[in-house]
């Protein structure tokens, strides 16, 4: 008659797989939280752990750039601009979309995607979210 009715009871006697990051219990104050955390008052839980591919915040090697704009011709997000003055580039991380074609195509390898995953903010120009 419901099919799914064992899975549920079964369920309903195991933990879940999923980690609550970043602390046990929703908070009522997200930003009382991260200041408890930075002072130490409060401590967060491990993050699970991550794949081997994971694709994570932009790395730039400014020294190795030759200004060559391949990737910002592959980024379909449109998230890199161009630096005349310096013939870099600036990545904005809150328009990224990690999808990893501009270190793919990068001919001297001076981009790469980190492990750092926590990105939020509230102002999507801050300098965390600016790559230069």
């Amino acid at each position: 008659m419901f099919p799914m009715f064992g899975q549920l009871i079964k369920q309903l006697f195991h933990k879940p797989f999923t980690n609550k990051f970043p602390v046990k219990y929703t908070p009522n104050d997200v930003t009382a939280l991260m200041e408890k955390v930075e002072s130490g008052e409060v401590k967060i839980n491990p993050p699970v752990e991550l794949p081997e591919s994971f694709r994570g915040k932009i790395v730039y090697d400014k020294e190795k750039c030759i200004g060559c704009k391949l990737c910002i011709r592959v980024c379909p997000a449109k998230a890199i601009d161009f630096k005349e003055e310096e013939k870099k580039i600036k990545i904005y991380v809150s328009r990224c979309i990690f999808c990893s074609q501009c270190n793919d195509v990068c001919p001297v390898n001076c981009l790469h995607m980190s492990n750092e995953f926590m990105l939020a903010d509230v102002d999507r120009l801050s300098d965390n979210l600016i790559v230069e």
